[in-house]
């Protein structure tokens, strides 16, 4: 075997490794930041997957990940556990636990609602849609309104932007859009989910980034403060 082989085989081999400790060391990360351990960030994460796209429904009998709500004209509406409850779970707890005024979660969710709704539309087939690089405003404005509401308190701006990025992204691709998709008029009855399909991983993106980058600036100003 050629050097070149032996080389282009470790590429194949270890490039998916290292992509895969990379994502593991920037999420949990973000986690840490929030307040939860390394294994509390795997466990989390772990279950958001496997009730976010339905993988033990087959061997329940049920859809435990997609719980329905109602239905009208056709459209099955439902909410996804691992895209919208765990969330929601999740940010109940951060806001409990870090003692956040509610009135500035609601103005940080709002926001971020907005932003999202704004660079969302829907796609009958295909759900709530959002086209790149515009998913990512959510996430630079869930970030930059965390650190500007909580400048005073930023050790706990991360728990804040997640909660904001999270919650405001569901409520501005989700809810928002609904009514406008239920308009659609449809032969068969066709699934509806709330954080289901584009907008689980939106929901999971917009929460981990801006706790990122809120990481990121907040170090930056320690660094400023200790120099």
């Amino acid at each position: 075997m050629s050097a070149a082989s032996i080389i282009q085989y470790l590429l194949v081999v270890f490039l998916p490794i290292l992509a895969i400790y990379i994502a593991y060391l920037v999420v949990t990360k973000a986690f840490n930041d929030m307040g939860f351990t390394s294994f509390e960030a795997i466990i989390i994460i772990f279950f958001s997957f496997i009730l976010g796209v339905g993988i033990i429904d087959d061997y329940v009998g049920f859809s435990f990940s997609n719980i329905p709500l109602f239905i009208y004209n056709n459209w099955l509406v439902g909410i996804n556990t691992g895209g919208a409850i765990i969330p929601l779970i999740l940010s109940t707890y951060l806001m409990i636990k870090n003692k956040l005024y509610t009135k500035k979660i609601l103005i940080g969710i709002v926001i971020v609602a907005i932003i999202t709704y704004l660079v969302t539309s829907v796609n009958p087939q295909k759900g709530i849609i959002s086209p790149f690089p515009y998913w990512l405003l959510p996430v630079f404005f869930a970030s930059v309104t965390s650190i500007f509401l909580l400048w005073k308190d930023k050790h706990k701006a991360a728990p804040f932007a997640y909660i904001c990025g999270t919650i405001g992204v569901l409520v501005g691709a989700d809810v928002f859009h609904l009514l406008e998709l239920l308009t659609y008029t449809i032969s068969e009855e066709t699934t509806a989910v709330i954080g289901g399909a584009s907008v689980f991983d939106m929901v999971f993106i917009t929460g981990i980034l801006a706790v990122i980058i809120d990481g990121l600036i907040i170090y930056q100003d320690k660094r400023k403060d200790a120099e």
